[in-house]
């Protein structure tokens, strides 16, 4: 979407001839590609690992920590691949994200008119906060060497993550819309007349 957004503002009249569908496939196949080689190391070890006592993970879905902590054998070697791999995953792509913001502020700011700024702001902001909201969380839940301490912590960043998130999007991704934007202004009118006629019963 960095991508995307990028070639929508700086390379506005090239945009179809660039995003063009095998690109995108080929981004969304890059992307699957990359991220299965990256975590393959710490999968083959962790399948090696010897498992007993409880069978059951603390965690809402099949997670590499939780399932890592009921391994009868010592994970640090795993626990710092882990790391590292997420390292590598987060802090490149989000580096990625970040050069092409960048990009499209600097086109963003030589927008002569006013206007045009905001409208070109307005596409970008809603995928910035989403974008912010997924690295952040998975960022403080990753980008640390042991989570035996913070599983009860992740379990509620997950629930942010996996529910917060996507409940957001449609109203995030929708305020650019003005017919939502119209929707949204006549539904909290409505729902201030409603109080007040409440209040004066």
């Amino acid at each position: 979407m960095s991508y995307d957004r990028y070639v929508a503002i700086c390379c506005p009249l090239q945009y179809p001839a660039i995003m063009t569908s095998s690109l995108c496939v080929r981004l969304v196949i890059l992307s699957w590609v990359g991220g299965f080689l990256l975590i393959l190391p710490s999968t083959v070890l962790k399948v090696g690992l010897p498992y007993c006592g409880p069978n059951v993970i603390d965690h809402f879905f099949c997670d590499s920590a939780p399932l890592l902590h009921l391994a009868c054998a010592d994970i640090h070697i795993i626990e710092l691949l882990d790391f590292l791999s997420s390292l590598v995953l987060l802090i490149s792509s989000l580096s990625l994200t970040v050069v092409s913001y960048v990009y499209v502020i600097s086109t963003i700011l030589k927008i002569p008119s006013g206007q045009g700024q905001r409208k070109a702001f307005a596409t970008c902001v809603s995928h910035f906060i989403v974008v912010s909201m997924g690295y952040g969380i998975s960022i403080f839940v990753y980008v640390h060497l042991s989570q035996k301490s913070s599983l009860h912590l992740n379990k509620i960043l997950f629930i942010l993550s996996s529910v917060l998130t996507p409940l957001l999007n449609p109203f995030i991704l929708g305020l650019r819309n003005e017919t939502m934007k119209d929707a949204l202004k006549d539904s909290l009118a409505k729902d201030r007349n409603f109080l007040k006629g409440m209040r004066s019963k």
